[in-house]
């Protein structure tokens, strides 16, 4: 299906003045008529009826577009084309506006539904159509569920994404797809898991996540930029045929599943426990030697290797301790 854009349309204004005029008119020629029914009022009085009803048919003809909105009409079933931009329009009257997802609700932006029918004064609303089969031509953001996905490890983890798009052709967004909004939230459902479990929640060894055989540092917290990137791709080749431009993808929200958030919390606090250790044990033992360097550089005193061993345990627990030490005086001899 392709869209075809009606340009040629914009004649609303002179319409509505020439509707106005034979509502006028056709009233008047029933007055006149009525008035003189016995000549030839008969005939002027069912002539300005049908005139009047003839008005009336025409004025569903007329549709507003604000900025932004489009409107796809059809004739009997024929796709005839799609109205686009802003402006005072009047097309064929028994032409209908088509959109399947007009009703239908997503937690996104832009998309706000009416439960009743409400009569508006403009003159938007002076056709037949009680809903409003507008398609909507901006930039909205759809914001997915959360959903639990197992990454490439088998760890489940809660992720949630907000997607940028819009509508590009308004032809295959209403003939292509069942409803197009529907079609969007359930593609990007499935390209998050698709993609999801590729990775793992934070860096691995032994992981190849970019699919050329040598293992990497890819993960879903670290290379958050590169996962969306991938998300924003995998949606958009799934929706092309609808008609529907994603602009971007970002991942809103990012955590392990709660049956195993207390576990992977205690596993990073170990990893930090021994990376910490590491650094102060590393740091104590350039300290000791620095120690060891400084006496004997100055002379300052001739230590065998036994007293040596006995200082460098002593240092040794002094910094890396987890308390401060107490020191023990000796008031007599070393040996």
């Amino acid at each position: 299906m392709t869209e075809k854009n009606l340009t040629n349309k914009k004649h609303g204004m002179l319409m509505l003045f020439v509707i106005i005029i034979l509502m006028i008119a056709s009233v008047a020629g029933m007055i006149f008529g009525s008035m003189h029914f016995d000549k030839f009022g008969g005939i002027l009085f069912i002539g300005c009826i049908i005139v009047f009803i003839f008005s009336i048919i025409l004025m569903p003809g007329l549709k507003i577009l604000k900025p932004q909105e489009a409107l796809v009409l059809t004739l009997f079933g024929k796709y005839v084309g799609t109205l686009k931009g802003e402006g005072f329009y009047f097309v064929n009257p028994f032409c209908t506006s088509v959109n399947p997802a007009a009703k239908t609700k997503l937690n996104q932006s832009g998309d706000v539904a009416h439960d009743h029918i409400s009569f508006s004064k403009s003159l938007s609303e002076l056709s037949f159509d009680f809903s409003n089969n507008k398609i909507s031509l901006k930039i909205m953001t759809l914001n997915n569920n959360r959903q639990k996905i197992n990454d490439c490890l088998g760890n489940p983890v809660e992720i949630g994404i907000a997607v940028m798009w819009r509508v590009v052709d308004t032809a295959k967004a209403v003939f292509n797809v069942d409803n197009y909004k529907e079609y969007l939230s359930l593609q990007c459902d499935s390209a998050l898991r698709n993609i999801v479990r590729i990775y793992p929640y934070d860096v691995a060894p032994n992981v190849d996540t970019t699919g050329d055989g040598i293992a990497d540092e890819g993960s879903l917290r670290g290379s958050s930029e590169i996962v969306a990137s991938r998300i924003r791709d995998e949606i958009q080749s799934r929706v092309s045929e609808a008609g529907i431009e994603i602009i971007e993808a970002r991942i809103t929200y990012l955590a392990y599943a709660p049956e195993i958030a207390a576990v992977m919390l205690q596993r990073q606090q170990a990893s930090a426990i021994i990376d910490a250790r590491k650094m102060i044990v590393d740091g104590a033992v350039g300290m000791v030697e620095m120690a060891l360097e400084r006496l004997n550089e100055n002379n300052v005193v001739t230590l065998d290797d036994e007293r040596k061993a006995v200082m460098v345990s002593n240092l040794l627990v002094v910094l890396c301790g987890n308390h401060d030490a107490q020191p023990v005086v000796n008031s007599g001899s070393l040996y």
